[in-house]
């Protein structure tokens, strides 16, 4: 007996309905690993190592505007302190600028998470500076040949920016314990410590306030390296009221 194949047509509206579902829950399924992404990013900005854009030219030529460096948050966290020479990003509140109790919350967290991933200018209570002192040095600026001295010692600031003086400003300050005397490498352009010797703390940053070490610089591509150290505090000797070791980080 002869049959006769038989032939069922969809109907378009079908194909249509589940084009649309099929979109809808591939959209679903990209926003969500783009939310479990940001989420990790996050995290790991906050625990490990965090992202952070460059604005002024406070650091150069170690750093230059635009620069985004990756801040190595477990540097001091188990046991280590900063060590003269090391470059930190640390908040400056209440050392650098003064407790502020206002503003918008939901525009402060939209900003810290945008910083956070590197995507806005840091908050204007973080600074980045280079370690010069820590709890017990003596710091003075400047001898008779014009150096800053560390206990005793000239110290050859190489990463200083060609053309600056040490300091413009004299100074002559022993670091309390757990405060750290800040610089930064532009001297001629840079708001440190030496600017807040009148603030409350003295221009001293607490040691717990410090982020983390600025160990590489990511972005732009041209400029993808690590941030080194420097030898130029290896002569300094320990302060007769104890301190922390001295030298470049490994």
């Amino acid at each position: 007996m002869d049959t006769e194949a038989q032939h069922t047509e969809r109907d378009p509206s079908t194909d249509t309905e589940d084009g649309s579902r099929s979109a809808r829950v591939s959209w679903r399924r990209t926003g969500f690993v783009g939310a479990a992404c940001v989420l990790f990013l996050l995290l790991l900005s906050h625990f490990v190592v965090q992202p952070f854009l460059i604005p002024s030219s406070s650091m150069e030529p170690t750093l230059q505007v635009g620069d985004r460096i990756l801040v190595n948050k477990l540097a001091y966290r188990f046991g280590g302190e900063p060590r003269r020479g090391d470059v930190v990003v640390f908040d400056g509140t209440g050392s650098f600028v003064r407790e502020d109790l206002g503003g918008n919350p939901i525009g402060g967290i939209l900003h810290d998470a945008a910083a956070a991933l590197g995507f806005a200018e840091p908050d204007e209570t973080d600074f980045v500076k280079r370690v010069v002192g820590v709890g017990g040095d003596r710091v003075v600026c400047c001898d008779k040949d014009g150096r800053l001295t560390v206990n005793g010692v000239p110290v050859q600031e190489r990463y200083v920016m060609f053309g600056d003086q040490p300091s413009s400003v004299p100074f002559d300050i022993v670091v309390p314990p757990d405060r750290l005397w800040v610089m930064g490498d532009h001297r001629s352009q840079s708001s440190d410590s030496r600017d807040h010797l009148g603030s409350p703390g003295g221009g001293m940053v607490p040691v717990d306030k410090v982020v983390g070490r600025a160990d590489w610089i990511a972005w732009p591509f041209g400029r993808w390296s690590t941030v080194s150290g420097t030898d130029a505090f290896d002569a300094v000797p320990v302060p007769p009221t104890g301190g922390h070791p001295t030298g470049p980080r490994g």
